[in-house]
């Protein structure tokens, strides 16, 4: 490598062919081009005897230079030029590339790769060979195994099969790789981390420092890949962003997104100032936290950034059954009045009896004061715990008397078990919570007391399976496991009888942290394994499972078992999915430190060399194509210098293609200019808009009336109109307007599927267009296809049109008074109906997209220049032109405002309040 300052050349040698430039000057003046052909005909004997132009007996000096250029060009890019080299590699045996590929590495994986090539680059150009070693096991499972040594072109492609995995790397099994390794000589070692420390870590860097030499290449601290692990419990969506530095605040953005890859929240919190971990709760309504199956961080694509959220984080189905008459006569003694309102915000509540319950999926069920079960329920309830269910119970005097099988700890007999309690002269307080319980970090109120309970049987394990105490130590709460599922038994009442917990917010976190412990529906975890639907890729996308991932074993199913063989994603059915996260195997993230001493490192964003050989190659190729190009006009096979009648023609046809070039030039940003000015002129005001139909009587007259009913807007209102504005449905946008007035003409020709889509759009984000046939008959309510031929043509004009089912106005509509108080809406004519929505929508301030009418209203609107009416109206005249005008005024309000008005009923009422 030759080496001038910041300048330096891979293969110097190939600069000796910078010698043969002057021969290649000589050779290029000397040759002149090729000759052109001429047509000879007998008659140019006559004409042109002297040639207007002479062909030159050399080449012309700028051709040679710029073919010298071109030359130049050339050999200096053989010679391998770079701007800032980097130094080379020491020691003469082959170049070892060990390359993080774990999870960690998707973070940046393209700054790998592009390391990966400088590396076996410089190697190449040094002349050694390359040895390449993975740290992740492949996807079949395969230990980590170096290959070669081999060829810098062999390593390019073997190194471009190398992905990043969803797994973390294994550097124990890459330094039992290394160790299996013979003797290389004197070999340099390149270690591109993850920069993310991990076991055998500084034993993985002293072994690459005795093949001679090593460097450890790794991201910045803010660079490094980032994990989300779950914060909250069950259907709380809390998460945690871990990084692997400490360091200043950044922010970081989360997506919440469903199935189908909807975008449901976006939020961004920040890491605080030298802390490494950063807490969100997404605060999101029921339906759509329901439909978030993934929380990631935006921008970053790896597996850990990415939290799969399955049936444990949704609300979960929960059932009542009840031991009493449940009414609603007095429901403050009803034990669903204090469950439902405790359970409801985070779960789907259902009543019924234990059967009916049973027919549909499950998570929890609650038995308020069930005594003993028939034989036939409680095999069910016995099954549906085994599967996986969550059964609660509450206690009373009925379970008192007659408590079955299905509790988690014996309840003592004698005279207190028939009485139903036990009673003490004092309420009791609870006890604090033991950090072992489920309930552990809930605050216990001073205020919460239990007068009755019933008592369990002391045994030796009812230390253990006790998640709740009073004060002086008795059990309130108990629980017990029973196959897949847990039986939980809280030993007082679910109403004020025996205790006032359930009046209290601690009542509905105990709650709630129940229905978390649940595993969702019951029956989903009952699978003896679990089929991978889809898994993560190592850049975090959902994929289908490769066919080296395998079903998952139900007692195995957990964080330790992600790996090649099941990959994190989700399993199970695609009724019933269970999300296997990387997050929880990883845990945290810790930045890689404490390397032996010697060995070098740098980051991927300081690798400044800059490779100039393929710039030099362009600008020869850009050169070469110049010069074929001068080549040919020097030789007359372009432009017009052929004889005879080809030049008129050459002339004619540049000419031609000229002046088609400036219309094009001309046209195009013409209409651009026009669409920005529509746009900008129907932004920037307020216009009353009209279709154009393309009738230009029809249109003239609707554009004077939206003129005439501007100006009463102006006068009357507070509404400031610029005036009306037609508008074409095939090329401008409507979603400048709030009312769009459509005069139905029988000429004007069916809109196009696009215009049709764009209606459909327009109507569904809040615009009313306002129809009208001119005919003064309309048909029943939502067909479109009665009435007289404006009816019959406007049935045709909105074929594909998505218009809502359509009634007759009535008395009461917001129409009626939204700025004037009317019973009627003539227009030109007078007794037609006029229909908007059967049943007006909550969105758009229950404004109806489609109102339909016959009445001609643009023409009695319609006023010349001077303010004088340009049509006659019957039969009423005048006083039927100021109705109209009043009905365009409501009608523009009504677009405007919404449905405001829709209460001026209790008008009265208020005004004799406030009289009184």
């Amino acid at each position: 490598m030759l080496s001038l300052g910041s300048l330096a050349f891979a293969a110097p040698w190939v600069l000796t062919a910078l010698v043969v430039l002057p021969a290649l000057y000589w050779l290029l003046r000397v040759t002149p081009p090729s000759p052109r052909v001429v047509r000879f005909p007998a008659l140019r004997l006559l004409r042109d005897l002297h040639a207007p132009e002479e062909t030159p007996a050399r080449t012309p000096l700028w051709l040679v230079i710029l073919r010298l250029l071109l030359g130049a060009l050339v050999i200096l890019a053989l010679a391998h030029p770079l701007l800032n080299p980097r130094a080379g590699m020491p020691g003469s045996g082959p170049v070892l590339v060990v390359v993080d590929n774990g999870w960690a590495a998707g973070r940046d994986w393209p700054a790998r790769q592009s390391a990966l090539e400088e590396t076996i680059d410089r190697a190449e150009r040094a002349g050694r060979t390359v040895m390449v070693l993975a740290t992740a096991r492949a996807a079949d499972g395969t230990a980590p195994e170096v290959e070669g040594p081999m060829r810098p072109a062999d390593a390019r492609g073997f190194v471009q099969t190398l992905a990043p995995q969803p797994w973390p790397a294994d550097r124990e099994a890459a330094l039992a790789a290394l160790e299996r390794v013979g003797d290389v000589g004197s070999a340099h070692a390149v270690w591109l981390s993850d920069g993310l420390a991990g076991p055998d870590d500084a034993a993985l860097a002293e072994r690459l420092q005795r093949f001679g030499s090593a460097e450890v290449l790794s991201e910045t601290p803010d660079r490094l890949a980032r994990l989300v692990v779950p914060a909250g419990e069950g259907t709380e969506l809390a998460v945690r962003v871990l990084r692997a530095a400490d360091g200043p605040a950044a922010p970081v953005t989360l997506r919440a997104t469903a199935e189908d890859g909807r975008l449901l929240a976006r939020e961004t919190v920040s890491f605080p100032r030298d802390a490494r971990g950063a807490e969100l709760r997404l605060d999101l309504p029921t339906e759509l936290r329901n439909e978030v199956t993934r929380i990631a961080i935006e921008g970053e694509s790896t597996a850990g950034a990415a939290l799969l959220l399955d049936e444990r984080w949704r609300r979960r189905p929960v059932g009542l059954v009840s031991g009493r008459a449940e009414g609603s006569a007095q429901p403050l003694l009803s034990d669903f009045y204090y469950l439902d309102r405790a359970l409801t915000p985070f779960s789907e509540v259902r009543y019924g009896s234990v059967a009916e319950l049973l027919e549909r999926d499950l998570a929890v069920m609650v038995m308020a004061d069930i005594g003993a079960l028939t034989e036939s329920e409680a095999e069910a309830v016995g099954n549906w715990v085994e599967q996986g269910g969550l059964l609660v119970r509450f206690a009373g005097p009925r379970l008192s008397q007659s408590a079955d099988e299905l509790v988690p700890a014996r309840l003592r007999l004698g005279d207190r078990a028939l009485g139903g309690a036990l009673s003490w002269s004092e309420p009791a307080r609870l006890a604090p919570f033991a950090a072992e319980s489920p309930f552990a970090g809930l605050a216990v109120p001073d205020d919460v007391t239990v007068s009755r309970q019933v008592l369990a049987e002391p045994t030796l394990d009812l230390a253990d399976r006790t998640w709740a105490r009073l004060a002086d130590g008795t059990p309130l709460v108990t629980a017990a496991t029973r196959g897949e599922g847990r039986i939980v038994l809280v030993h007082t009442t679910a109403n004020p009888d025996w205790s006032n917990l359930p009046l209290s917010g601690l009542f509905v976190q105990m709650m709630q942290r129940l229905v978390a412990l649940s595993a969702g529906v019951a029956g989903a975890a009952s699978q003896a394994s679990y089929e991978p639907v889809e898994v993560l890729d190592g850049l975090g996308r959902l994929v289908p499972p490769p066919a080296t991932s395998l079903p998952l074993a139900r007692d195995a199913f957990g964080p330790e078992a992600v790996g090649p063989r099941h990959p994190p994603g989700f399993y199970g059915t695609a009724q019933a999915r269970r999300a296997l996260n990387l997050s929880s195997l990883v845990g945290e993230v810790e930045m890689l430190r404490g390397l032996p001493a010697g060995i070098a490192r740098a980051s991927y964003a300081g690798r400044d060399e800059v490779d100039l050989k393929p710039w030099l190659l362009a600008g020869a190729a850009a050169l070469t194509i110049l010069d074929v190009v001068l080549a040919l006009l020097l030789r007359g096979l372009l432009g017009t210098r052929r004889t005879g009648a080809a030049p008129h023609r050459a002339r004619a046809a540049a000419a031609g293609a000229a002046v088609l070039a400036a219309v094009l030039a001309a046209g195009m940003p013409g209409q651009a200019r026009a669409d920005e000015d529509f746009a900008l002129r129907a932004a920037s005001d307020t216009y009353l808009a009209y279709v154009r139909t393309g009738d230009r009587a029809l249109d003239e007259q609707t554009h004077a009336g939206l003129e005439g009913l501007s100006q009463i807007l102006n006068r009357r209102t507070a509404v400031e109109t610029a005036g009306a504005m037609a508008v074409d449905l095939e090329t401008d946008e409507l979603a400048f307007f709030p009312l769009l007035y459509w005069a139905v003409s029988p000429d004007q020709p069916r809109p196009s599927d696009e215009a049709t889509a764009r209606l459909n759009g327009y109507l569904r984000n809040g615009g009313t267009i306002l129809f009208d046939t001119r005919d003064r008959r309309l048909g029943p309510a939502g067909d479109l296809g009665g009435g007289g031929p404006g009816g019959q043509r406007l049935r045709e004009l909105v074929e594909g049109l998505d218009v809502p089912p359509l009634a007759p106005i009535p008395p009461d509509h917001v129409l009626t008074k939204s700025f004037y108080l009317l019973q009627d809406f003539p227009g030109r004519y007078a007794g037609g109906d006029v229909w908007a929505e059967a049943q007006e929508q909550r969105s758009n301030d229950g404004v109806s997209s489609v109102i339909v009418g016959s009445n001609d209203w643009a023409g009695a609107w319609a006023a010349n220049e001077y303010g004088q009416p340009l049509n006659a109206v019957v039969p009423g005249g005048e006083r039927q032109r100021e109705m109209a005008y009043r009905f365009g005024v409501n009608v523009v309000m009504y677009a405007l405002t919404g449905n405001y008005k829709a209460d001026q009923v209790h008008v009265p009422a208020i005004l004799e309040r406030l009289g009184q």
